[in-house]
């Protein structure tokens, strides 16, 4: 079945599971809808990229994932299920136990996830401590192991620093170490490389399939950079105008995109096998929250686009090899 090749085994087997996803900020002429619709979910041990344009909704939808939807905004509906619990509907203290205990996150800016006035020891250890029924040493030797697990020389050294005393890369590194000090089953990884040289960006791509692989940690990767998706995800969801619009094994949706803005986004790379006068681009530009078009939301931007695709928003459908919201896709219809 599509369903099972494109968004994960099934959503009894999946350590997350979003149906629907909607989200709203409450406006004086009405709700405005940032996402409408999303449905994706993440195996154990499996890495699922989300790319898209800025403003597309990536980064608002993580945030829901882990509690951090900022008001005014809301789940207006659908559900999140992590490891057949739901967890949408829980309270903020609720929601509070499980961030860093089941759920970790990596941020773009390691410094705003660092206390510069704490040493990353101290730091590590007590967020081992809040979530996991350790005593003061045992919290010590499993913050070591942390600091050794994900690279950093001399642990036991560096264990009394401070983030300021540690390059950009290395203070990823503790970042991730912080978001594996409760033994997640998630990751919700925010643009963790773009702040990043080239090279430090490879070591930490490594890092992160590395603890997948060998943790079985389950992670979300949100990205603007289809370059670290290519390396690093098992599979790819693409978002455009708050919604999934196409999503698939990786080497599926880079090589072969069945949807239009995906075949632009895919266009745009400049490659190595070929040479091109000039890159090829989507023209236009992404619409602005409360101004989404009627219809599809890439028509205007659509060079297959029709009259059906400003009237009608077409549903993900199986597009052979992966599923993708265009008319295209749907028993030859016209559009």
């Amino acid at each position: 079945m599509a369903i099972d090749r494109t968004f994960a085994a099934t959503a009894n087997h999946a350590v997350l599971d979003v149906k629907d996803l909607r989200i709203e900020f409450p406006g004086r002429q009405g709700a405005l809808v940032a996402i409408e619709g999303v449905s994706f979910a993440i195996g154990k041990g499996e890495i699922l990229g989300v790319v898209g344009e800025s403003g597309a909704g990536k980064s608002l939808t993580g945030s829901a994932l882990i509690g951090l939807l900022q008001a005014p905004g809301r789940i207006a509906a659908g559900t999140i299920h992590l490891s057949g619990e739901r967890i949408d509907n829980l309270s903020q203290q609720e929601q509070r136990r499980i961030r860093g205990k089941r759920i970790g996150a990596i941020f773009q800016d390691p410094l705003t996830s660092l206390d510069p006035l704490f040493t990353v020891g101290r730091q590590l250890t007590e967020t081992i401590r809040t979530h996991l029924p350790v005593s003061a040493g045992e919290a010590h030797a499993k913050a070591i192991h942390l600091l050794k697990e994900v690279g950093i020389a001399d642990p036991e050294n560096r264990f009394n620093q401070y983030p300021h005393q540690f390059s950009g890369g290395m203070r990823q590194r503790i970042v991730i170490a912080l978001a594996l000090a409760g033994e997640p089953e998630l990751i919700i990884a925010d643009e963790p490389t773009t702040a990043l040289d080239v090279s430090i960006q490879a070591q930490i791509i490594g890092l992160l399939k590395r603890l997948a692989k060998t943790r079985g940690t389950a992670i979300m990767l949100v990205t603007h950079d289809m370059g670290v998706i290519a390396e690093i995800a098992d599979r790819v969801a693409v978002m455009y105008a708050g919604r999934v619009v196409e999503i698939g094994p990786v080497e599926e949706v880079v090589r072969r995109a069945r949807h239009p803005y995906t075949a632009g986004l895919m266009g745009s790379i400049p490659s190595l096998n070929r040479r091109l006068g000039r890159l090829a681009q989507i023209d236009g530009s992404m619409p602005r929250l409360g101004n989404w078009p009627s219809g599809c939301p890439f028509h205007p931007r659509c060079p297959n686009a029709g009259p059906r695709c400003t009237e009608s928003t077409p549903a993900l459908t199986d597009a052979g090899g992966t599923l993708a919201a265009c008319f295209l896709h749907q028993g030859g219809t016209d559009l």
